[in-house]
């Protein structure tokens, strides 16, 4: 039985994700993922002076380890996805024989109510896109980003994964790849291709070192991190009064789509989301505006004062 001391625990660690990477296809993103919370379970064994081979973990070791994550302030959905990448390990663990049951199906994952998506309004995602200045490279770029955001509900890693070769102005369709490495074909809105095209002519200006769509000052590929810093900025100079991240973009795509009509298994597609029932989530924003309306037009809605 292999040792977690040393470059025991690395070995071990770096097989896991090596096996992600190559045979579950897995994203960048979700390899980081994946490290960060199993080296804060390694390095909680290590503090606790728990048994530091994977035989001798049990489910007491792990629940004791939720029970340090809960006193640490952090949400259901942190502890939930942390429980989920050592549940992984494990699991791998015992598929190659190193250990001969997986103590982490003993434990349950702590039950959490999922909020409802963030969303902006049309007016609110309005003033977000356009509040970018055209005058200079880096305002021309990051009004692409945020018209692109918007019109095609991409995630911000595939935003900024995609290169020149992923857009097609004149067809109106980007080349995405998705979570699990999976390929799809989003449609790209007219003032999202307006916006590109612009960029594309100033794109030069950013002395690209490679084939990246969004390039960073350098002429590198632009970061999730710093994606995240823009739509934040441009949120706060257009005066929308709500958190806003790249993700409450992808949620407003989804809702003023399902709102104006679309049909939920496209809005499933163009999303990328493997299973329906994440794309329900919408139904539940959507029905809120359409109890609205009803409320307002129906003759016999109005309450009686």
């Amino acid at each position: 039985m292999q040792s977690f001391e040393g470059k025991g625990l690395e070995r071990l660690l770096e097989a896991f994700l090596e096996y992600l990477s190559y045979e579950r296809g897995s994203s960048g993103h979700t390899l980081r993922s994946y490290r960060v919370d199993l080296e804060d379970f390694f390095g909680f064994l290590r503090e606790k002076r728990l048994p530091q081979d994977p035989g001798g973990i049990d489910h007491l070791h792990l629940r004791l380890y939720l029970s340090q994550l809960t006193r640490r302030g952090l949400k259901r959905s942190s502890i939930s996805r942390k429980l989920s990448a050592i549940r992984s390990f494990f699991r791998y663990l015992k598929r190659e024989g190193l250990i001969k049951r997986n103590p982490a199906q003993l434990v349950s994952t702590p039950k959490f109510m999922k909020g409802l998506p963030r969303w902006l309004t049309v007016e609110e995602a309005f003033s977000l896109v356009e509040a970018p200045p055209q005058r200079d490279a880096k305002g021309i770029r990051d009004r692409a980003i945020l018209e692109l955001l918007y019109s095609s509900g991409l995630r911000v890693g595939e935003l900024v994964g995609l290169d020149l070769g992923d857009i097609d102005l004149k067809e109106g369709l980007v080349r995405v790849l998705g979570k699990g490495g999976k390929e799809r074909l989003v449609p790209v809105g007219g003032k999202a291709c307006e916006a590109l095209g612009l960029y594309l002519k100033v794109r030069g200006s950013f002395g690209p070192k490679e084939d990246a769509l969004f390039l960073n000052r350098w002429g590198r590929r632009l970061s999730a991190r710093s994606v995240g810093r823009i739509v934040k900025e441009y949120a706060l100079r257009g005066e929308v009064l709500k958190p806003v991240t790249p993700h409450v973009l992808r949620h407003t795509f989804a809702t003023h789509m399902l709102d104006g009509g679309a049909d939920l298994r496209a809005i499933q597609e163009l999303l990328g989301h493997a299973r329906l029932s994440t794309t329900q989530r919408y139904t539940h924003v959507s029905l809120s505006t359409l109890m609205e309306v009803y409320d307002r037009a129906h003759p016999r809605a109005k309450k009686v004062p």
